[in-house]
């Protein structure tokens, strides 16, 4: 049989054979994968892998050297070397730039110019980040799990604030300049119809202060004609001096736009953590590995945060032999306990679905019953008025509370995984908050499309709801505005005094209770639901990103308030890779919900014919279709054609062959994965075996050292004494190198 060698070559550069490191498991390995093949093909390969890994044949000569171009080029300072290397470098440097032409030095110059600008200007945009200094702090207490909520909370202030932006600057500033610009506007006036009338709901007369009150909390009175609601904006076009500005396209299309422009900016988030999700590791020794060797968070700067992260750490590793073994006791079970559990789990979800139809069905009746109310105008006080005016907002919030509780008590009985558990019931809890807002939008157009002649005259009740998108809006206004009072009084009545019974309090009921832990998945689910209102409240209030936007930094600083003094982190922890993936992730599914009722609103439901900029159309939608008819015929051709269903075939066969190529693409690197992570394995076994047998050759030169003491004192104290000293050249080497040391 041939003897092929691994890892040595000889001073020609010829493969040779070295019967130790032959026996390494990563070779013995390769040999057993070559029989299974062609010989020469696989030996070929074989030769190629060892000469790669060993860096002693060409590839690996021209991967050093591509590597140390590219460390030449890069600045002195962020070398890892010495300073004296560092001096070194540098006049070598200078040398060799005066040998250069004038047009390189120039362009070297140039370049290195270029380099220090785009660096200083990274530091600028850096130094100019919203909360800087108060996420340092935040990261340095409780680490970068924590520091995650708070970099979602910033992603969202920002993404409101280009959405307020796009609302303004195409729909509320065109209105607003045009007294200024002597434009000229078209309005979208009363033609005499029943479907036009809109009575106002201003208060006229002596007005008491708590009317104002109602007014700024229910977004009724003088609030509901400005620019914060629908129905304000009754202009049809705007004359400008060299164009004429359609308020109803611009009103469409920014709704489309800032749809369109949440959902790029949080895929393009996602992809980082999609990736990290994607390549890691599935092994659970490798997991046990990653979290000893590399799972203490080095920005931690605090004792106490150092302490729980320690502890956070057992819980995950405590956790982890929880999981396996739940796996075995799962793969242990027999069919009758298989049946019993399952039956236990069916039990339990009908009794969820239950709860959740409860809950639903609440929310239907309590929005039904506030809208006729509403619509009686009768007033008793003004704290019965607002509670029926915030009856919805208050039953949604009492079901997001009480269902999560819940959900937590029934997990345990349903004997999942501790992993599996977390995430089924933040699923439930997704699921209850967003569906809660669809239920209260269904309770509203079953209103809104009932009328006592069927059908309806206008397509909808104009006789209750003259504009039906304003009072949309308003039922969004409120529901921002309650989830805002919510969150800051349970801080301050909720958290602050516990965190005094708890501090000063020495009984051993406020002991066991504890202070309120800083949940993360239910504190992104508060702002996640305070977004997806956000998102379906902006066609009916544009204004309402602008106090979102107002929201979301007030709700920065209340909670970073109340994490330093009032909470501490959850004992069950959240990685920061994991975590952002998994709220822009819960972030996507409530934009996919909010778009289901705007598009809704736009293509299904008649607009209203008394508010708002489609007076002149049957449905919000017409807009595009009437405006693309008014457009030339070579540009009514093309978007026709992009329009056609041959277009949409072809681009539907272009994406699915996109969709598998990037499928396929993905295979080849998920075995590449595969492939690497052996090679990691067979590393470690490799360096394992290694340290085998120097532990061995220690301990033999130890015995013999302690026999024949005059022989040891004789001989170096060097490695390659001791271990040659006990074991025949041969034995390792099939040809000695000259030189006195053993040659790896």
């Amino acid at each position: 049989m041939e003897v092929d060698s691994v890892f040595y070559t000889d001073c020609s550069g010829k493969v040779t054979s070295n019967p130790l490191l032959d026996q390494l498991p990563s070779y013995q390995s390769l040999l057993y994968r070559r029989k299974s093949s062609a010989a020469g093909t696989k030996r070929r390969n074989s030769s190629r892998m060892r000469l790669g890994s060993s860096g002693s044949g060409k590839w690996a000569s021209s991967t050093i050297s591509r590597q140390e171009e590219k460390m030449a080029q890069r600045p002195i300072r962020e070398l890892a070397k010495t300073m004296a290397e560092k001096r070194r470098d540098k006049t070598q440097r200078l040398e060799e730039a005066c040998d250069l032409s004038s047009w390189r030095q120039w362009r070297q110059s140039t370049h290195m110019y270029l380099r220090k600008l785009k660096v200083e200007s990274q530091e600028l945009l850096l130094s100019l980040q919203l909360w800087r200094g108060d996420i340092h702090l935040i990261e340095g207490m409780f680490g970068t799990g924590i520091l995650s909520y708070f970099f979602f909370l910033r992603f969202l202030v920002m993404l409101n604030l280009i959405i307020f932006l796009l609302m303004f600057g195409f729909v509320m500033l065109p209105i607003i300049i045009v007294p200024y610009v002597s434009g000229n506007t078209t309005y979208n006036l009363n033609n005499g119809s029943p479907c036009s009338v809109y009575p106002s709901s201003a208060r006229r007369g002596l007005v008491i202060f708590h009317e104002y009150i109602t007014d700024l909390l229910s977004g009724g009175g003088f609030l509901e004609q400005t620019y914060l609601f629908y129905g304000y904006y009754k202009v049809d076009k705007i004359q400008f001096a060299h164009i004429t500005y359609n308020l109803p396209l611009a009103y469409l299309l920014t709704t489309l736009a800032y749809l369109l422009l949440s959902l790029i900016w949080i895929v393009k988030r996602s992809a980082t953590g999609f990736k990290r999700n994607l390549v890691q590791d599935e092994d659970r020794f490798q997991s046990f590995c990653n979290k000893i060797f590399a799972g203490w968070d080095f920005c931690i700067t605090n004792e106490n945060a150092a302490r729980l992260k320690r502890n956070s750490l057992l819980y995950e590793l405590r956790t982890d032999l929880e999981e396996e073994r739940i796996k075995q006791k799962i793969a242990d079970r027999t069919r009758k306990e298989r049946c019993r559990i399952y039956l236990i789990r069916l039990i339990l979800n009908l009794f969820v679905v239950g709860v959740l139809a409860g809950c639903f069905y609440s929310i239907y009746k309590a929005t039904i019953f506030s809208q006729d109310a509403q619509m009686n105008n009768v007033k008793e006080n003004f704290v019965l008025d607002l509670i029926i005016e915030y009856l919805p907002s208050i039953v949604i919030t009492l079901a997001n509370f009480i269902t999560p509780l819940l959900f937590s008590i029934i997990i345990n009985y349903e004997d999942y995984s501790p992993a599996f558990e977390i995430r089924f019931t933040l699923m439930r809890c997704v699921f209850m908050r967003l569906t809660s807002i669809v239920i209260l939008l269904f309770s509203l157009w079953s209103q809104i499309t009932k009328c006592e002649v069927d059908p309806c005259v206008c397509g909808y009740n104009h006789l209750l709801y003259s504009c039906w998108e304003t009072r949309i809006g308003q039922e969004m206004y409120k529901l921002t505005i309650f989830d805002s009072i919510i969150i800051a009084a349970v801080t301050i009545f909720v958290e602050f005094p516990r965190k005094l019974l708890v501090k000063y309090c020495e009984c051993g009921l406020t002991k066991w209770w504890g202070q309120q832990e800083f949940a993360i998945p239910q504190n992104v689910l508060e702002i996640v639901y305070g977004q997806t209102i956000c998102w379906i409240g902006t066609f009916y209030c544009p204004l309402l990103p602008a106090i979102c936007t107002i929201k979301y930094f007030v709700i920065f600083y209340i909670k970073k308030v109340s994490l330093i003094n009032n909470c501490r982190p959850a004992t069950r922890p959240f990685r920061a890779s994991s975590s952002n993936f998994f709220f822009l992730g819960v972030l996507l599914i409530g934009l996919a919900l909010a778009c289901l009722p705007v598009a809704v609103s736009v293509a299904q439901m008649n607009s209203s014919q008394a508010c708002g900029p489609f007076v002149n159309y049957t449905k919000s939608w017409e807009v595009l279709p009437t405006t693309v008819s008014q457009l030339p015929s070579g540009v009514q051709t093309l978007l026709i054609a992009l329009s056609s269903e041959a277009f949409a075939v072809s681009f539907f066969v272009f994406t699915c062959l996109a969709m598998f190529y990037v499928i396929a693409l993905a295979g080849a690197h998920k075995k590449v994965i595969n492939q690497l992570r052996e090679q990691l394995v067979m590393e470690g076994r490799d360096k394992h075996f290694l340290i085998q047998k120097l532990c061995q050759a220690q301990s033999l030169s130890a015995n013999k050292s302690s026999v024949s003491k005059s022989h040891s004192s004789r001989m170096s104290p060097s490695y390659h004494t001791s271990f040659s000293s006990n074991f025949n050249e041969g034995l390792f080497l099939a040809h000695p190198h000259p030189s006195s040391s053993t040659h790896v």
